[in-house]
C-alpha cells in the first residue's frame, strides 16, 4: 500500500498493474482487499483503488467532511496525483455510488462504469441503510460490547439473520473496529448521505454502463441494481449468485462478468 496527503489526511491506496486504468472502489466500512478478491486476472489492468476516509488505512480527516462527496473528490484528486487519465471507473456498494457520482460530476474521468451490488440509486438516506446508521448511533453512544449486543437482540438484526446473513455478517464485524466512536459517526455519515444525483442525471450518462445485482440482500437490494440498469441507455444488467447462497459462485460469478465486460473495452 501506498499513500498520498490530501487536505492534511493521509490516504492508503493500491495502484497495482499495468494496462487499461481502472479505478475501483470498496464498500462502506471495507477497503481493498474487498475490490482485489473480485477482480479478474484478464484482461491485463493498472487497477487503482483508495481506502476512503475512516476505512483501511486512511484517516478519518474531520467528521465533518466525511460524506460520499468528499470521498469521490479524494479519488479524483489521486487520480490526477497518478497521471490517470480517462479510466474504467466502479465500485462495490458505497463504491458504486462514488462511480455513479463522477460519472455525474467528473464524465471526463469516467470511460465505462461499473456499478456492483448499488446501495443507492439517486435518493440519500435510502431505507436500506438504516442498518449501517443504527449501527452507527449504537457505537456512539455505548460501549463496542453493550452496542453490539443491542444491535444483536434488535428486530433489524433478526430480519438480516433470516434474510441476509452475510449482510449481518458485515455489520456485527462493525463492532470490533477501533475508534468506535468516529467509526460510528463515519457510518450514520454515509448511510444518511446519498450520491448527489438526479434521475435526469442518470439517464444522461452515456458511457458504456455494466451493473451487477443478486438477490437475497437486504441493503445491496436487486431492485436498485434494476433500477439504475434500467435509468442508463447503455447500461447490461448481470444478476449473480449471493454471497450468502454460495460465497464460492458469487466470486466466480462477478469475476466472469466483470472479465467480459473490461474485454470489450482493452
Amino acid at each position: 500500500m501506498k499513500t498520498f496527503s490530501r487536505d492534511g489526511v493521509d490516504l492508503a491506496y493500491r495502484d497495482v498493474g499495468t494496462g487499461l486504468p481502472v479505478i475501483f472502489q470498496h464498500g462502506l466500512g471495507g477497503d481493498e482487499a474487498q475490490v482485489a478478491d473480485v477482480l479478474p486476472d484478464q484482461p491485463a489492468t493498472r487497477r487503482v483503488t483508495l481506502e476512503c476516509r475512516g476505512q483501511g488505512g486512511s484517516g478519518y480527516g474531520p467528521v465533518e467532511r466525511l460524506s460520499i462527496a468528499t470521498f469521490a473528490e479524494d479519488i479524483e484528486a489521486l487520480a490526477n496525483t497518478l497521471g490517470i487519465g480517462p479510466a474504467v471507473v466502479g465500485g462495490i456498494s458505497m463504491g458504486a455510488a462514488l462511480a455513479l457520482r463522477l460519472a455525474v460530476h467528473r464524465p471526463a474521468r469516467v470511460r465505462a462504469l461499473v456499478l456492483a451490488r448499488p446501495a443507492w440509486v439517486f435518493e440519500a438516506a435510502p431505507a436500506n441503510m438504516k442498518p449501517y446508521a443504527m449501527v452507527g448511533d449504537l457505537l456512539t453512544r455505548h460501549s463496542p460490547g453493550d452496542a453490539r449486543r443491542l444491535f444483536d437482540d434488535s428486530p433489524i438484526a433478526a430480519e438480516l439473520g433470516k434474510l441476509a446473513p452475510d449482510n449481518l455478517s458485515s455489520l456485527q464485524g462493525f463492532f470490533t473496529r477501533p475508534d468506535s466512536v468516529r467509526f460510528g459517526r463515519l457510518l450514520m455519515a454515509i448511510a444518511g448521505d446519498g450520491p448527489g444525483v438526479s434521475e435526469a442525471d442518470i439517464r444522461a450518462i452515456a458511457v458504456p454502463t455494466l451493473v451487477i445485482g443478486h438477490d437475497h440482500d437486504l441493503v445491496h437490494r436487486l431492485a436498485d441494481a434494476q433500477a439504475l440498469a434500467g435509468l442508463i441507455p447503455s447500461a447490461t444488467l448481470h444478476t449473480i449468485t449471493a454471497k450468502s447462497q454460495d460465497r464460492v459462485a458469487y466470486r466466480r460469478e462477478f469475476r466472469a462478468c466483470l472479465s467480459q465486460f473490461l474485454e470489450t473495452l482493452a
